[in-house]
């Protein structure tokens, strides 16, 4: 999964597409700002004029400048990778949908860990079959594998 992420993010660059890094943090915890527990994951590569959002919720625009940071780059659609299927990548796209953004899941870029009703595996791809059935926002969900991005 992280070798996905990496590959998307190369090509986004390539292409001259931003990257927004989004990072989860809570005071007083594994995941407070700026702890090692709040690093992004060692081998996400990252470069200058990559964007890094903070947020404390599953839902990467509540209380965040995620929106502010899109409008500024007149971005209309998002292609969305990362960590946890269930709550934040879920949350943010059912979001961003329901404020306009075509929304494109990397189906092999997002994952989870394993719950007592399901592993990991089962979480993402019903994530990657749901997803994509919401028509009610009125613009595309869609689920790609990374290697099929821009063909």
């Amino acid at each position: 999964m992280l070798n996905n992420i990496n590959a998307v993010t190369k090509l986004a660059r390539a292409k001259s597409v931003p990257v927004i890094f989004i990072q989860h943090e809570q005071p007083k915890s594994v995941i407070e700002y700026e702890s090692a527990g709040w690093a992004l994951q060692s081998s996400l590569v990252t470069q200058t004029g990559d964007y890094f959002v903070r947020k404390t919720t599953p839902d990467s625009f509540l209380n965040t400048n995620l929106q502010r940071v899109l409008s500024e780059l007149n971005v209309d659609s998002l292609i969305v990778c990362g960590y946890a299927s269930e709550f934040c990548i879920d949350t943010t796209i059912r979001r961003a949908a329901g404020l306009g953004y075509c929304v494109t899941l990397v189906s092999d870029a997002h994952t989870t860990h394993d719950k007592e009703h399901a592993i990991g595996a089962q979480i993402r791809a019903h994530h990657n079959v749901t997803l994509p059935n919401i028509t009610s926002f009125g613009v595309k969900i869609e689920v790609v594998e990374a290697r099929n991005l821009w063909v």
